[in-house]
């Protein structure tokens, strides 16, 4: 338990910050959600296959109002997918020295 550290020897590597930049943690967080919005889309196109469609169970969605729903999906992950490649444009670079944690 008592053992004598020799000066000769090679300082102990420091072990890398357990808490990333907060601008490398941003970046990495906006990716996440680009990659999750392809899903959602997958999710909200799905949701009139939920929606009644015999008359007897309750009111039938009409057509007009379906074909309205699934354009005003395809335009929010349209302006949504440009909103992130905008939000990571804006962000800085990465520095070159940074290693590759992946």
């Amino acid at each position: 338990m008592n053992e004598k550290r020799n000066p000769d020897a090679e300082p102990a590597v420091a072990p890398p910050p357990v808490f990333l930049e907060r601008q490398s943690y941003r970046r990495r967080r906006l990716a996440d959600a680009a990659r999750l919005l392809p899903i959602l889309g997958a999710g909200l196109f799905a949701i009139p296959l939920l929606w009644p469609a015999e008359p007897g169970e309750a009111d039938p969605v009409t057509m007009s109002s379906a074909i309205t729903y699934v354009f005003l999906c395809w335009a929010f992950l349209i302006v949504a997918g440009a909103a992130f490649g905008v939000a990571a444009k804006r962000m800085p670079a990465r520095e070159a020295k940074e290693p590759e944690s992946e």
